[in-house]
């Protein structure tokens, strides 16, 4: 049990020294990216039939 809580801490203060050298301007670059990255949330939620289902909603609009 004290190894695993040793390694935790060691892990994320390994996170918080990484996030703290990065400089701001590419934490927000890469923040985009992954951002650019993400499924559209009905893709996500839904799978393809909901993407089918709005492609097909937004040509019937039209």
């Amino acid at each position: 049990m004290e190894k695993r809580t040793e390694e935790y801490i060691r892990y994320m203060t390994d996170r918080v020294v990484d996030f703290m050298e990065t400089p701001q301007a590419q934490r927000k670059e890469n923040r985009k990216k992954a951002k650019a990255q993400k499924e559209p949330w009905l893709a996500r939620w839904f799978g393809m039939g909901g993407l089918a289902l709005s492609q097909w909603m937004r040509s019937s609009r039209d």
